[in-house]
């Protein structure tokens, strides 16, 4: 329904509103969108993919309680943790406040990153949507045949390898509707994007309806963003073409996880702790300290 209203306002006349539109603020709708979307593809990918690995088939200390825990971020919606960042890193937030008087600094004797920026809302979404990466491809990795597996550890291929040259392209399915769920999120997002002032399709609608007074550019607006839903996924079916990905989920033994010791080990524990940490330990802590500051 809510598709069908979209393109029925598609070819109403909106005035002179859509014309003024896209010779101002449409290009930054456009390259902010395609930009974000870049940013979050990335981060999602390369913390998703690699923390399932991880979690699925590494044997390291922790490892029994980050499978479960490195999904806690998804409760934490992504305008809450943009706005905890934003308390804790902003000017006047207790780690800039902190470095000020320790090193005897003033406004301008040094210079910190803008959380409230295109890339913080990257960050952001980033460290909340992952899950939607890491848990498909975990999903994907233990259901992979563990007569595939076995013949890479028999070819004398490591983790690494077997991860890049068999589980990886077995599981790319799996990954590719993890990274689909995440960018949808991202171009669905309201909260994060207006609070750090980034002007994107989402943003836009909501000016256009509400500033403009018209709700024929709105949704014209939206079903520009419906092009780049429909985008990612005729992207994702071209790439793929005719090949098959097919693997069996018969087991003869239970799964044999590569053990991790010594450096390794802790490099391990350390990734997926830190993943941890900023998606959901630190925001939540600092609620906590908060709510108990407002409380007291």
């Amino acid at each position: 329904m809510p598709v069908a209203v979209v393109l029925a306002h598609v070819f109403v006349p909106s005035g002179d509103i859509w014309q003024h539109l896209s010779s101002t603020v449409l290009p930054d709708y456009i390259r902010n969108s395609l930009l974000l979307m870049l940013g979050v593809a990335m981060g999602t990918l390369l913390i998703g993919v690699t923390t399932a690995w991880l979690t699925t088939m590494c044997q390291f200390p922790g490892r029994s309680v980050f499978e479960w825990a490195l999904l806690l971020p998804m409760a934490m919606p992504a305008y809450i943790i943009a706005y905890t960042y934003t308390g804790m890193l902003d000017f006047a937030g207790p780690l800039q406040t902190s470095l000020r008087e320790w090193f005897g600094w003033q406004y301008g004797d040094y210079w910190f990153p803008q959380i409230r920026s295109l890339n913080g809302a990257v960050a952001m979404l980033t460290l909340v949507l992952y899950p939607y990466v890491y848990l498909l491809s975990r999903a994907a990795f233990l259901n992979q045949s563990i007569c595939v597996l076995d013949v890479s550890r028999t070819l004398g291929n490591g983790p690494w390898k077997t991860f890049w040259k068999v589980a990886l392209p077995l599981a790319r399915p799996a990954i590719i509707a993890g990274l689909s769920l995440a960018l949808m999120e991202t171009l669905a997002d309201y909260g994060t994007v207006q609070f750090f002032g980034v002007s994107t399709f989402t943003t836009g609608i909501f000016r256009t309806w509400f500033g403009m007074g018209s709700a024929a550019a709105a949704a014209q607006l939206a079903a520009g963003l419906m092009v780049f839903v429909f985008a990612l996924v005729l992207i994702e079916r071209y790439s793929r073409r005719k090949a098959r990905y097919h693997h069996t989920s018969r087991r003869h033994q239970d799964l044999r996880r590569f053990p991790l010791t010594g450096g390794r080990a802790f490099l391990a524990f350390l990734f997926c702790l830190f993943i941890l940490g900023l998606g959901f330990l630190l925001p939540a802590l600092q609620l906590l300290s908060w709510t108990i500051h407002v409380a007291v």
